[in-house]
């Protein structure tokens, strides 16, 4: 038996610092399929967190268990969003 290195107590103190931030979310599908998506934290519960897409139109699930994070189901990252372009005026 292998012996996990995270408990899931941290996973949900992770997944807490997380709320209501912007992420990358990146969901493993199996057979060497991913999909990868942006979106929000928006509700952390006892057994379970939520996110946001930001597409509207997405039709996955959108409600994930800590296990789910810990077997490496799901990633969350924090998304970096890139600071707006400055102009300059010639």
């Amino acid at each position: 038996m292998i012996k996990p290195t995270v408990s899931v107590n941290q996973v949900k103190r992770a997944v807490c610092d997380c709320l209501n931030k912007p992420v990358t979310v990146k969901l493993n599908l199996g057979r060497n399929k991913y999909i990868t998506f942006p979106a929000t934290v928006n509700g952390v519960y006892p057994s379970l967190f939520t996110v946001l897409p930001e597409d509207k139109n997405f039709l996955g699930k959108t409600a994930y268990s800590y296990s789910e994070l810990m077997c490496g189901r799901v990633k969350l990252r924090i998304a970096q969003r890139a600071a707006a372009p400055v102009e300059k005026n010639l």
